[in-house]
């Protein structure tokens, strides 16, 4: 009976363990050293506001993995032997695998600033990383300020984090407005305003130089390249991550920025494959990047390998690129391509509505020649994502996509609609005369 053994826990790791029992009996070990059950990495943030308690995480009960007979190690591995197909684990044991599986996710990046391995000093990204902000930062008491470095995803939710316990925040963000290598101007413009409004001292177009140390080796204070000094007692170094490969380098196994696969996730050494964070196409998938560290790639990846281990050969197809995240209060959704004015192609154009008073708003981008439908993003408004994935693959154009814009509003219901606005402004820009419209759902979603 064929051994599987799957380094790392996170989402793509457990749903490739989960799909390969429910396809067969093959001997499944799991090993991480981060915890010893399989936790929702998203939500870690909702512990230390208050809103769960850790065990709230987990979506499997302690007793599902021995039920299932998934075999769980709490191990760190040191070292692959791909020709004795056996793994080294950290105090000297080892494991022998029949194929074997790096689901390792990422790390956050450090870029070699001085001090940034000082006490106080932490990514946010691991439930170590959580355990390690609790003693940090418990309060504005022990922590009069936190200074976190890096304008994404992950350093805006850590700004949520501290200051939800009444912590000052300085963010500091090198790029002159946040996020603005993803977002286009407006938006992102907005969210530079609605950080200001939560009392975070925004500063952009500033770097990090150097942190620097107490007499206890611990953070004090930083220093910016405009020369100020920012004291503190917690840095949050948020500027994005990198593939969590560092112990597969003298592995025989090909590394890029993470681990090299194909479409079936495999790599150059038989038996061995990738997936989640830590793996790397050869070639992005379409207009998809190389390496997509979210969440649904990562179970996407453990659906599709665990058909292939089974028998069942499955190249791994993303799709739609699609994403949602968080803003403090203001909720944001992404399908399709929307670039921002720093990588938009030249054929890409954009309309842009943003509400008068509230932080609410939309870009739709579109083929300037052709008008196909080429993406959306939405600020506060909810729309449903199997709407605007058959639009993307039946290639609408951008007056199908605005005419039945209601279709694909998710608000709940007696929230306030836009749609007749949205159109408004659209039918000015534009010099249209489109009209609000909608479908049945039945003729919607019966096209399989």
């Amino acid at each position: 009976m064929d051994h599987i053994v799957i380094i790392g826990n996170g989402i793509a790791g457990v749903t490739l363990a989960r799909h390969i029992r429910k396809l067969s009996d093959k001997r499944i070990t799991i090993i991480s050293a981060e915890s010893d059950y399989f936790f929702s990495r998203t939500a870690l943030m909702y512990v230390y506001m208050g809103h769960m308690k850790f065990e709230h995480t987990q979506p499997y009960e302690n007793w599902f993995w021995k039920k299932n007979r998934i075999d769980l190690v709490n191990g760190f591995v040191k070292k692959v032997e791909t020709d004795t197909k056996k793994l080294v684990l950290k105090g000297g044991s080892s494991i022998s695998y029949d194929k074997l599986i790096i689901a390792t996710g990422s790390k956050p990046n450090k870029f070699g600033w001085p001090g940034q391995d000082l006490k106080g000093v932490q990514g946010l990204y691991s439930k170590q990383d959580l355990e390690m902000l609790e003693k940090n930062a418990p309060n504005k008491k022990v922590c009069n300020r936190a200074v976190i470095v890096g304008g994404g995803l992950i350093g805006i939710e850590m700004a949520e984090m501290l200051r939800s316990r009444e912590i000052p925040v300085t963010f500091l963000v090198r790029e002159k407005s946040f996020w603005n290598g993803v977002l286009p101007a407006g938006e992102s413009a907005m969210i530079n305003e609605h950080i200001l409004e939560h009392h975070i001292d925004l500063q952009l177009d500033t770097n990090l130089e150097k942190i620097i140390s107490d007499e206890n080796g611990r953070a004090k204070a930083v220093v910016t390249d405009k020369g100020e000094t920012i004291e503190c007692n917690v840095v949050g170094l948020t500027a994005g991550v990198a593939p969590n490969i560092d112990f597969l380098k003298d592995s025989g196994i090909e590394l890029g920025r993470g681990v090299k696969v194909n479409r079936f996730l495999e790599t150059n050494v038989k038996d061995v494959f990738a997936i989640g964070d830590c793996a790397e196409q050869h070639e992005g998938i379409g207009s998809r990047r190389p390496i997509e560290a979210v969440w649904y790639t990562g179970r996407m990846m453990g659906e599709a390998l665990a058909q292939s281990i089974c028998g069942n050969p499955r190249e791994y197809s993303p799709g739609h690129w699609f994403n949602s995240a968080k803003f403090l209060d203001v909720e944001y959704q992404t399908y399709g391509w929307v670039f921002s004015e720093r990588s938009k192609q030249d054929n890409e154009h954009h309309f842009h509505w943003r509400h008068a008073s509230e932080k609410i708003c939309i870009t739709v981008a579109f083929d300037k020649d052709s008008h196909q439908f080429l993406g959306l993003n939405t600020f506060g408004i909810r729309m449903r994502h199997e709407i605007f994935d058959q639009w993307l693959t039946e290639n609408k154009d951008i007056d199908h996509v605005m005419t039945y814009l209601k279709d694909a509003n998710f608000d709940p219901e007696f929230f306030k609609l836009y749609e007749d606005e949205i159109i408004a402004k659209y039918n000015a820009d534009f010099n249209k005369n489109i009209s609000a419209k909608k479908k049945s759902w039945k003729r919607i979603f019966s096209i399989a």
